[in-house]
């Protein structure tokens, strides 16, 4: 169980660093296009497709983060107000909605992308299909996310709410 652990923190910690250098160079590309178009007049062709292949990645990549710690498992307000035992049901429930969604996302993102492999970005020269591969690379590591932050058990007591 130590391996996996140290797998499994090893994992997040490398799609943490992928996703926050996707949105790094989300953020200089942008601030280049502006810069290029108002300062430079010459708008680039490549800096606003790579923003928006970026920001794709990076959220879907963040999406599995979240999934890590919990944040979008919880139900909070009808899990407060249920006894342990129930609010642990209810997070088998949200659970299982979660992976299926997901494996669906997965099983759908990967029929676009191989769908899309022989379409190209005319301003970057790359498959589209890298950018659709977001889509079910994402859904997958957001599903064993969800899975690993589950087999932890219940992580806190009751939330506060507003």
């Amino acid at each position: 169980m130590r391996v996996l652990g140290r797998l499994d923190r090893g994992l997040a910690r490398l799609v943490s660093w992928v996703a926050q250098g996707l949105l790094w160079s989300a953020v200089a590309a942008g601030f280049y296009q502006v810069l290029a178009r108002f300062v430079l007049e010459s708008p680039s062709a490549w800096s606003e497709a790579w923003t928006r292949a970026a920001i794709i990645w990076a959220v879907m990549l963040g999406v599995a983060l979240a999934f890590r710690q919990g944040a979008m498992l919880g139900v909070d307000l009808l899990h407060n107000l249920l006894a342990p035992r129930w609010a642990r049901m209810l997070e088998h429930l949200v659970l299982l909605i979660a992976v299926g969604f997901l494996g669906f996302l997965v099983w759908i993102g990967a029929d676009m992308t191989w769908r899309v492999r022989f379409q190209t970005t005319p301003s970057l020269g790359v498959s589209i299909s890298w950018i659709y591969l977001a889509i079910p690379v994402g859904a997958l590591l957001a599903l064993l996310a969800a899975l690993a932050c589950w087999a932890e058990g219940p992580r806190r007591a009751r939330v506060e709410t507003v």
